[in-house]
């Protein structure tokens, strides 16, 4: 049994370049083949490549013959690596706010975490309201569902309600999320 060496950090190429590909002809696409789409024996295809200091890339291994292109690898690997990165940064990051009542809530505190919620909704931020039962206080369970339904009517232009309300242990939850963005 061979004794192989532990995993380093390091990562198998994603692509199979010029001696790593197992086919023995490959059909070779892009501007380097004749009319951009030829047949031709792997060893030809490398030669091919070589002879433009570029290398065979194997793009579509699932096909009979395989789909190569002759390109810069290096190059090919970076301008991967560069839309990879700016589609995460394009991804949208969700931030979660939360607001916390109590079932027994006074107007004024009601009006002054609305406020907030308000402010959250037109930043972009998802807002969560909750309800949270402290010993007794969980036999008021209809007025804690009529606070954050009171509270998301009250938030009905800034943003739409993702969850109605609903009860977990001592906690009942209301999700909104910002108008303009998608459930």
């Amino acid at each position: 049994m061979r004794n192989r060496q532990p995993y380093r950090g390091r990562r198998e190429e994603p692509y199979k370049v010029n001696q790593k590909i197992r086919a023995r002809e490959v059909r070779v696409v892009g501007d380097y083949a004749d009319g951009g789409n030829v047949v031709l024996a792997l060893d030809d295809a490398i030669a091919l490549a070589k002879d433009n200091d570029l290398d065979l890339v194997e793009i579509s291994p699932n096909v009979k013959p395989p789909v190569c292109k002759i390109l810069d690898y290096a190059k090919f690997k970076y301008e991967q690596k560069k839309k990879q990165k700016e589609i995460k940064a394009n991804a949208a990051k969700v931030v979660l706010k939360e607001i916390r009542f109590g079932p027994n809530t006074d107007d004024h505190d009601f009006d002054f975490k609305l406020k907030h919620a308000i402010k959250f909704l037109k930043e972009g931020a998802k807002v969560k309201a909750y309800v949270h039962f402290v010993g007794r206080s969980i036999v008021f369970k209809e007025r804690g569902e009529m606070l954050l339904l009171k509270f998301a009517q009250a938030l009905e232009e800034y943003g739409a309600v993702e969850q109605l309300p609903k009860l977990e242990g001592k906690r009942m939850n209301i999700f909104i999320a910002p108008k303009g963005s998608k459930k």
